[in-house]
């Protein structure tokens, strides 16, 4: 229904039962509002035009009085290992960026998802996080991702999404209804399990404690990419006020509530958090928390002051890991030959 101002609303803001309230407004049948539902977000339809099993004349109703602000494809980049990155634009201008991260050998197709419009955590490395916090998406803007990268995958691979991950622009638990609203319409509506679903955080402790008592499904990964508070301060400000001592603890009671695996995610930057003392380090922390990690390769960003760690160290802080217990995964670098790095592409504009 339009508001005072004359501007459409988006019909995707609604739930199921404002969308019945809606529906019976315009004087159609209750059912009715079951059917765009479905079109919505079973067939992520953008457009009224495609819901063909509803009349011309309540088609038309929809686009009298709605809008779908899907997003659009601003740019498409595809790197010689497979990776692909969309930069997509919102309805009011803004630039965000979803990357589709292939693994054919795997029989994996992941696609990583943003949150935010910019990010107000500031964390060095991270070229995101030189745009501020301009706005949090909206359930729908984080549905789209999945849905267009989904198409995309389909047709590079012949195959669908098998994976999700909330670790693209933005920090997922400072926009916390709409990132569990959408976990919901994906998992839901397109019959997507929450144990393929990992949403990626800074680490805000009260939130991690928060989705433990909402008792969410999905899993759950800590960017931590430094095991003592000193480098972790340096290099993620949030530190200052969610120390390690208080991650621990929000994730052994995450974990505790909810069984969900829990994973860290740590990028190695060489000659600062890539030796065997930060190796021993990290291995304390997985003693307190039944966890996995993910060592990542860096991938540098203009006017950073962090370099790639050289491959023997990586190996040998991997290593270090295994030996004393802990399961670890060392990730390569995807997508060097494009704009590969979260916030890269968008920040061109």
């Amino acid at each position: 229904m339009e508001n005072k101002e004359g501007i459409k609303k988006d019909i995707r803001l609604l739930n199921r039962e404002q969308l019945e309230s809606a529906i019976v407004g315009l004087g159609e049948k209750k059912f009715r509002a079951g059917q765009i539902y479905e079109w919505l977000w079973s067939k992520s339809a953008t457009h009224f035009d495609e819901m063909t099993n509803l009349s011309k004349d309540l088609r038309q109703k929809l686009t009298d009085n709605f809008t779908i602000k899907a997003l659009s494809e601003d740019k498409l980049q595809r790197s010689l290992d497979g990776t692909l990155k969309g930069r997509f634009r919102l309805h009011d201008g803004h630039l965000i960026e979803s990357v589709l991260i292939p693994v054919p050998d795997d029989n994996r197709f992941t696609v990583c998802v943003s949150t935010q419009v910019g990010c107000s955590l500031t964390c060095t490395f991270c070229a995101t996080g030189r745009m501020g916090r301009i706005r949090n998406l909206d359930p729908a803007e984080i549905y789209d991702q999945f849905a267009i990268i989904n198409r995309h995958s389909i047709e590079t691979f012949g195959h669908p999404l098998t994976n999700i991950v909330y670790m693209g622009m933005g920090e997922p638990l400072l926009n916390y209804a709409n990132t569990l609203k959408s976990v919901a319409l994906i998992s839901e509506g397109l019959n997507f399990s929450p144990k393929r679903i990992t949403v990626s955080t800074a680490g805000i402790a009260k939130m991690i404690r928060k989705l433990a008592d909402d008792d969410v499904r999905f899993n759950l990964a800590l960017s931590l990419h430094a095991a003592d508070d000193v480098k972790r301060n340096e290099i993620m400000p949030i530190n200052e006020q969610n120390n390690l001592t208080a991650l621990v603890a929000a994730l052994d009671y995450f974990y505790k509530k909810t069984r969900n695996r829990i994973t860290f995610e740590y990028i190695t930057f060489q000659n600062f958090n890539d030796t065997i003392e930060d190796a021993k380090n990290l291995v304390k922390i997985c003693k307190r928390i039944p966890a996995r990690v993910n060592i990542i390769e860096y991938n540098p960003i203009d006017n950073a002051p962090f370099l790639k760690s050289a491959e023997d160290n990586i190996d040998r802080f991997a290593r270090y890991l295994s030996d004393n217990g802990v399961s670890v995964t060392v990730r390569k670098s995807r997508g060097k030959d494009i704009d590969a790095a979260c916030g890269q592409l968008a920040n061109k504009e």
